[in-house]
């Protein structure tokens, strides 16, 4: 009498084995990343993972040979209802996890520190100390509806959807948002940072080998996120250069009016580039004061904290319209200097 298809054991596994080569074509990046905190974050998981299985690999084997031992129809195993106890048994079974916990609290307790996103860096790769002198990159990202913006301030210049790095320099990323919670994530390089409106969270990382890799938003933020993506140039010294050069000599300005019209939510935007972007412009997106006449939220913070201006009343506030929608915000303050209240990027008001 001959089997079913794939009721043998031996179809079985060739089906699962026919199953698992596609498996092959994966990118495993996030495994074999080309950024010297991607590698150690990798091995970190590779690590953990070992040690558990120190466990789980007995405990699962110890599980097929007990009930393969001692099943009803085995009348040569030893057959004990009243036992209860063992010592010995109890130190193994206690004392292994315990081990085993206490090296992954230690290592996660050093890991955590050492891959602090906030943490600058102190190698380039295993083996390779930052040259003493050298200066990280500074690159302001912004996440948007649905798009990214990088500013590179040292530079002056900026893109949209695609993201320039030497190859071998440390990189500080500066990150924000401008309406809700996303997440910045380059898979060859770190791990995911969220970037939050109102807030501006850090990232030190850096690219160890030339390419153009993936980048991707992690955290769902509406219609347009599944195509929230860039591009990431690691390039050499001089290619950077070049980069920089052809994105001042072909790029557009990047002011707060064309700032505020790149706001608006879009799908798939295209790469594009700026030669020049206005001085203090990262600081009032951080800041939600790019429009005209909005109290900057450093303003505000600096003002509650040296005691307030006593009661508000309607003079100071001011309707704001933009993409058809009225907003009522504080209004910036009016000072010589600023007769028309301007937003501030960072202007400390201090108590008299």
């Amino acid at each position: 009498m001959t089997r079913p298809p794939f009721r043998h054991p031996l179809a079985r596994l060739g089906a699962l084995a026919a199953l698992a080569l596609p498996l092959a074509g994966c990118n495993a990046i996030v495994m074999k990343p080309h950024g010297d905190i991607a590698a150690q974050q990798a091995q970190l998981i590779v690590t953990s993972t070992l040690l558990m299985l120190l466990i789980i690999v007995p405990v699962m084997a110890l599980t097929v040979f007990f009930a393969f031992r001692y099943r009803q129809s085995n009348t040569k195993a030893t057959y004990a209802p009243d036992w209860d106890h063992s010592t010995k048994l109890e130190l193994v079974i206690w004392g292994a996890p315990l081990l085993i916990i206490i090296a992954l609290g230690a290592i996660t307790w050093i890991t955590t520190h050492k891959l602090d996103p906030y943490r600058p860096l102190d190698r380039i790769a295993a083996g390779r100390p930052v040259p003493a002198g050298t200066r990280p990159l500074v690159v302001d990202v912004v996440a948007m509806d649905w798009k990214w913006l990088f500013v590179y301030p040292e530079q002056g210049v900026a893109a949209v959807n695609e993201l320039a790095l030497p190859v071998d320099r440390p990189v500080e990323f500066r990150i924000t948002s401008t309406s809700v919670m996303n997440a910045f994530y380059v898979p060859a390089m770190a791990g995911m940072v969220y970037a939050m409106p109102g807030m501006q969270t850090e990232l030190h990382a850096v690219m160890n080998q030339t390419g153009t890799y993936d980048g991707l938003s992690a955290n769902y933020s509406g219609s347009g996120f599944s195509d929230m993506r860039f591009k990431v140039l690691s390039l050499s010294d001089g290619d950077f250069a070049g980069w920089v050069a052809a994105a001042r000599q072909g790029g557009a300005v990047l002011s707060r009016a064309s700032y505020l019209e790149l706001d608006k939510p879009s799908h798939k935007e295209p790469v594009r580039r700026y030669a020049k972007v206005e001085d203090g412009l990262y600081d009032a997106v951080l800041n939600r004061c790019v429009e005209a006449g909005k109290m900057c939220a450093s303003e505000m913070m600096s003002i509650d904290a040296a005691g307030g201006q006593g009661k508000g009343s309607v003079a100071g506030v001011r309707h704001l319209t933009r993409a058809g929608v009225t907003r009522t915000v504080v209004a910036a303050l009016c000072t010589p200097d600023n007769p028309q209240g301007l937003p501030r990027a960072a202007a400390p008001v201090t108590a008299q």
